[in-house]
Order: structure tokens, then C-alpha cells, then sequence
């Protein structure tokens, strides 16, 4: 599926208007193999705490962006090489994190669209806390599961309906 985000506004500029087609605020690194990803959104709110990350790049992620408002953390990693691996396992299109990565090296090499806000070598805790599928919201843009978004190197966009 190609696409590039700017032609997708373009072509939806009504829909940007109206709000049912935002921008996330650019913010995000580019890790992982894949530049350019779209799926349906799925959602995780926790705080420096992955355990619900495993889970959910545990299950089929055909067709799916993981989006983890992990409250903006720069203190730890909230997804690793191996959690990569096994996103990309399972068939996950991406996720977007909205806090750090670690192992970008051997992330870069996995076929998994990746947008962090940075690295961090420290691993998180796992306590198991969090929220999955509820609204989140950063970046200027409130993510709601079942969604669509669409990353490239131009950007983010979030669709309440598909654009492609």
C-alpha cells in the first residue's frame, strides 16, 4: 500500500477541516524498517510499565498500528528489539510510542514501522499496569481504537474512516 500523507490531506482537505482528519504534532523520530505504515489503531495508556505491550504484540496485528500514550517518558524504554520481533511476528504494521524506544540498532532491521519520541537504554518495569483500548491523547490529536492512522516521512495523520 503506498501512500504519502500530504497527498492523503490533499485529497481530504474538507475532512482536515472539519476534524475528522488531524495532524499529529511532529514530534516523532522514524525507527524500524518500514518508513511508511497505516492500519487500524489500537490503544495502551501506561506509565513506564511495557507488560501490556507484550500482550498485544502478542496477538495477530494484521492490518494494525499499535498507538502507547506512554505519558511522554524519557526515563526508560517502553519497546525494545525483542518486543520488534515480535510485533513483526504477529503481523503488526507498526506502533507509535509516545516515549522511548531502546535497541534502535537491531530495531532499524525489523520490518515494523517505528515512531518514538527518542531512545533509552533503561528497560521498563512490569507490573502490568495500564489502560487498552480507551481514547488517547497526544501530540495534539486524541487516537480512538478502531481509527486509522497513516505514517511516512512527512508525517502522521489519524482518520476517523480509511482515506486509501
Amino acid at each position: 500500500m503506498n501512500f504519502k500523507t500530504p497527498d492523503l490531506l490533499d485529497d481530504n482537505e474538507d475532512k482536515a477541516r472539519s476534524g475528522s482528519v488531524r495532524v499529529v504534532t511532529p514530534m516523532f523520530k522514524r525507527y524500524g524498517g518500514r518508513s511508511a505504515f497505516s492500519g487500524r489503531i489500537v490503544t495502551l495508556k501506561l506509565f513506564e510499565d511495557n507488560s501490556l505491550v507484550r500482550e498485544a504484540f502478542g496477538e495477530n496485528g494484521q492490518g494494525k498500528v499499535l498507538v502507547i500514550d506512554g505519558g511522554g517518558s524519557l526515563r526508560c524504554a517502553l519497546v525494545g528489539d525483542q518486543l520488534a520481533l515480535l510485533a513483526h511476528r504477529n503481523g503488526w504494521e507498526g506502533v507509535i510510542v509516545y516515549g522511548c524506544i531502546r535497541d534502535s540498532v537491531d530495531i532499524n532491521g525489523i520490518d515494523l514501522g517505528v515512531r518514538a519520541l527518542d531512545t533509552h537504554p533503561l528497560k521498563s518495569v512490569k507490573k502490568g499496569a495500564g489502560d487498552r483500548e480507551i481514547a488517547v491523547t497526544f501530540g495534539g490529536v486524541t487516537f480512538r481504537p478502531g481509527e486509522w492512522i497513516y505514517a511516512d516521512e512527512d508525517g502522521i495523520v489519524v482518520s476517523e474512516a480509511p482515506l486509501l
